[in-house]
């Protein structure tokens, strides 16, 4: 597909002659179907049909490709992509304390800025038009809003999550992510009041971090700002043995019933990880409406163990797919979190029935959607939804032959598939590049935050590590 001009604004744009996975309520997969839209979809059917009731559209022939509803990545930390590669071979709790905190103690404006650019540029370009961007550091004012101003300036759908500490300096995390409570959460309101107005595509959302770096008046403060404000509310828990172990040291319970205790627990919040959960807690977050975020690469990586996503479907809980943070994931791709979700899970259950490709779709989008409360507007191409679309070429050597199009697109891409992205009808890749802003900047200007940071604060070191076949050999 050659690269062509956009149209203009208000015109109907047709994608034809497509394989079309809409992930609607009826799960059908379309052969040479089209898909129409302005900044909404407006039709999904037949080509001949769609285009005989749009004859004056902006046509785009996509004969061989493979049309899908953007994806949906209900997680990650875009300051990280500065720090990829350095926190290999850790454990959770020594990752944070000797490589990401230390660095995250000394993030600047620019630096946010730069690296939130080129992770939404990473982002759109593997086919992801929403994004939650959980920023739980603030070591200087005004860091969120340099994340918020890169996400709209970019193009992707996004939350900003205004994220917190308001204790954990006695198990090592650096004083200078440590805010008073009052501070935060006023910081969090006016972000608050300055995004979240109807209409907006990128909002702001709550995330108190995770069980040993905050109290009880923190949750329970937060709740109360989530009820005033109706701003989506996310938190890690559960995601390592040690967040459990101090959870249980400091309140006496583990972290999912912490947040029950406190309120937090509710249809709103969005519980990251949910890796160490038992039975309990899996009730709680089922009865409570709760809604998860799985991360299997990031999950993999710092060797936390897996979520135990099939008993929570099984519960009706809604769980998105989420990459993490690029320090403890390598990238923001949702190509690659779909198929390590699908085949963590056989592997682990030894049942290569109990995640299919196709529920990995489905948590990538509809239900991604669902898990921060966009079902209304994106996450399936639906008439009247927002005109969030990805344009897949699958005609390469390890998608070909291509029997069933949703098996090649989580098991045999490649990940450079991505031709075309669409956000509110606003074309945004266009032949495999970024359309809204000029990559090879946005690759200097994070190349160079990155080198600044790393050496402001010491974690260039684990940049020139040895060579370790074998740790401890």
């Amino acid at each position: 597909m050659s690269r062509e001009d956009p149209p203009s604004a208000g015109v109907v744009t047709v994608l034809a002659g497509a394989t079309v996975v809409p992930v609607d309520p009826a799960r059908r997969v379309l052969d040479d179907a089209a898909v129409a839209f302005t900044d909404r979809v407006l039709a999904v059917g037949p080509t001949a049909e769609v285009r005989a009731a749009h004859p004056d559209a902006h046509v785009v022939d996509c004969t061989g490709r493979l049309v899908l509803p953007g994806f949906v990545n209900t997680h990650t930390h875009l300051f990280q992509t500065l720090l990829k590669g350095l926190g290999d071979d850790r454990v959770l709790s020594d990752w944070f304390l000797t490589m990401t905190g230390p660095s995250a103690a000394e993030l600047t404006e620019e630096d946010c800025s730069a690296a939130a650019l080129h992770g939404c540029a990473e982002a759109l370009t593997t086919g992801t038009t929403t994004l939650v961007d959980f920023m739980y550091v603030h070591p200087r004012p005004r860091l969120g809003d340099a994340v918020a101003s890169a996400m709209s300036d970019i193009g992707i759908r996004g939350v900003v999550a205004r994220g917190y500490m308001t204790a954990g300096a006695d198990v090592g995390a650096p004083p200078e992510l440590v805010q008073p409570l009052d501070a935060a959460l006023g910081d969090a309101e006016r972000l608050i009041g300055e995004w979240n107005r109807p209409g907006s595509r990128v909002t702001v959302g709550l995330a108190p971090c995770m069980s040993w770096t905050v109290d009880e008046p923190t949750l329970r403060e937060t709740r109360a700002l989530a009820d005033r404000t109706g701003a989506l509310v996310t938190m890690h828990l559960a995601e390592s043995a040690f967040d459990v172990e101090e959870s249980v040291r400091r309140f006496g319970i583990r972290d999912v019933p912490l947040a029950e205790r406190t309120g937090l627990l509710g249809p709103d919040l969005l519980a990251v990880h949910c890796v160490q959960v038992d039975e309990h807690d899996l009730r709680l977050i089922g009865e409570s409406g709760t809604k998860v975020s799985h991360n299997p690469c990031s999950n993999l990586y710092l060797g936390s163990g897996f979520a135990p996503v099939p008993a929570m479907h099984r519960r009706g809980i809604p769980v998105g797919l989420a990459s993490d943070g690029p320090a403890s994931s390598s990238n923001h791709s949702m190509l690659q979190a779909m198929k390590f979700a699908a085949l963590l899970h056989k592997g682990v259950h030894r049942d290569p029935e109990v995640m299919t490709a196709e529920k990995a779709l489905e948590m990538a989008t509809i239900d991604g959607a669902r898990a921060v409360g966009l079902e209304d507007a994106v996450g399936s191409l639906e008439v009247g939804k927002r005109a969030d679309v990805v344009v897949l070429d699958l005609s390469n050597l390890c998608a070909t032959p291509l029997h069933a199009a949703v098996s090649s697109l989580v098991y045999s891409q490649r990940g450079d598939e991505v031709e075309r992205v669409y956000v509110d009808g606003r074309l945004v890749v266009d032949g495999g590049r970024l359309v809204t802003a000029d990559e090879a900047e946005v690759r200097s200007r994070s190349a160079a935050a990155a080198a600044a940071l790393t050496a402001r604060a010491g974690t260039d070191r684990f940049a020139h590590r040895r060579w370790r076949s074998l740790i401890g050999a």
